[in-house]
């Protein structure tokens, strides 16, 4: 099938499919005839697998990893296993600080609602910022180094 005919077949665009290919996702054959990539039943099982291995949070790296070891005809599942509880892992942190921050914002909002709005005057920028205390526990993670400040 072309181009269009697996886009369809697949749910995608066009510009996908070039994509995947271009990214060795897939592997059509040139038909001799006209030059054009003729793919197989093949390629769509892949671009349909890599499709939901990408809503899945799996790079393409990662995909191209599980997709030459099934080809090698061994089974990628404890590789993706694992691949996958470490990126769990990781998700868990983000929303863990993202809930941090959104505390921190909800505390900066509620502080700030009854501040006048200031003019930089030389000594300060913007005293909504300047004057807002960080949270004991925010800064003595600070201090102590186990995260980046916040820039």
């Amino acid at each position: 099938m072309q181009v269009k005919n697996l886009a369809r077949a697949a749910q995608v665009s066009p510009d996908t499919v070039r994509y995947y290919t271009r990214e060795g996702l897939l592997q059509p054959v040139r038909n001799p005839d006209n030059n054009y990539q003729v793919y197989s039943d093949d390629d769509l099982q892949r671009l349909n697998f890599a499709r939901k291995a990408r809503q899945l949070g799996f790079s393409l790296p990662e995909i191209r990893a599980i997709l030459a070891q099934a080809d090698d005809h061994h089974s990628p599942c404890p590789m993706v296993r694992d691949v996958f509880e470490q990126r769990l892992a990781e998700v868990e942190a983000q929303l863990q600080e993202l809930t941090e921050l959104r505390d921190r914002m909800k505390a900066a909002m509620a502080s700030w609602q009854t501040m006048p709005d200031g003019t930089p005057d030389g000594h300060t920028i913007c005293r909504l910022i300047e004057h807002w205390d960080l949270p004991a526990s925010a800064a003595s993670e600070s201090r102590r180094g186990q995260h980046e400040p916040i820039v």
